[in-house]
């Protein structure tokens, strides 16, 4: 199957390494991941703060660059929700119908991974093996627009080695929020520390979330703390095998991995092109 990596520009800037444990996931369960170069921003950040206007341009280009894509994957519950529930919003407002059919169209065909793994690809089981303490953190976005449910922890639940612990209170947000963290930071920093606690009573060696934003904002936190957790994504963890193993939890690369989706266009998956974790930003 064909599937188009959605990268986002947090990833793409901040975690190249979840990008890259995507497409190493994908292509071991025998897909092919193609990487539009002309991708950027979603939006996401301009509609939360009330331009809608200027989300526009990028909406459009977002429904253009992706319009022959089948398949759309994100490692980003926040970014999906962006695509599935604001861009046919955004587009009504504009009265454009043609933009409204895109957009419609494109939702309905955009997924976050563990939604593209578990109800598009029927898998639980994806070969993973992570031998260290594990809690989940579910991300607000993918809890609440997305409605995954439990679908990260079935994943999680079927990787070989891995020591799975609840996370107390899971469903209460971390307090990142995007801008909100920005603009209301006391608050903010009170969320987070409830989510820390929570996190470190469960005597974990790893926080996961399918959300990087979320897990910058706890592993910030964590680290600040030393409190010797590692904060990692569930790409990164799922893309993990005992022949090939994620660097150990609070491993940071100086420079990334050099796994890479094919291009678009690309003659032959030997050509000499690398899209690391994105082109956006």
């Amino acid at each position: 199957m064909r599937i188009a990596l959605f990268i986002t520009c947090f990833n793409d800037t901040l975690f190249p390494r979840t990008g890259q444990a995507v497409v190493t996931l994908l292509e071991r369960l025998g897909h092919e991941v193609v990487f539009p170069l002309e991708q950027t921003c979603c939006g996401q950040m301009h509609f939360n703060s009330g331009y809608h206007d200027e989300a526009l341009p990028l909406i459009g280009r977002f429904a253009r660059v992706f319009a022959e894509e089948e398949l759309i994957v994100s490692p980003s519950g926040s970014c999906v929700a962006m695509v599935r529930d604001h861009y046919p919003r955004v587009a009504r407002e504009t009265g454009d119908a043609s933009l409204v059919a895109q957009v419609d169209a494109l939702s309905r065909r955009t997924y976050e991974l563990s939604e593209l793994l578990v109800d598009v690809l029927g898998l639980e089981d994806v070969g993973a093996y992570y031998p260290h303490r594990v809690t989940y953190h579910p991300s607000c976005h993918a809890l609440r627009m997305l409605h995954v449910g439990d679908k990260p922890l079935r994943l999680l639940r079927a990787v070989r080695g891995i020591d799975l612990v609840e996370l107390p209170d899971a469903e209460q947000c971390c307090g990142f929020g995007g801008t909100f963290a920005i603009k209301n930071a006391d608050t903010s920093i009170a969320m987070l520390g409830d989510k820390l606690r929570a996190v470190r009573d469960t005597g974990a060696e790893v926080c996961t979330a399918a959300d990087n934003s979320c897990l910058m904002h706890i592993g910030g936190g964590l680290s600040r703390q030393r409190a010797g957790v590692g904060a990692v994504h569930l790409a990164e963890i799922l893309a993990s095998t005992e022949a090939e193993p994620a660097p150990p939890p609070g491993y940071e690369a100086a420079e990334p991995l050099g796994l890479r989706p094919r291009v678009r266009g690309e003659s032959s998956p030997g050509a000499p092109a690398r899209a690391q974790a994105g082109a956006g930003g």
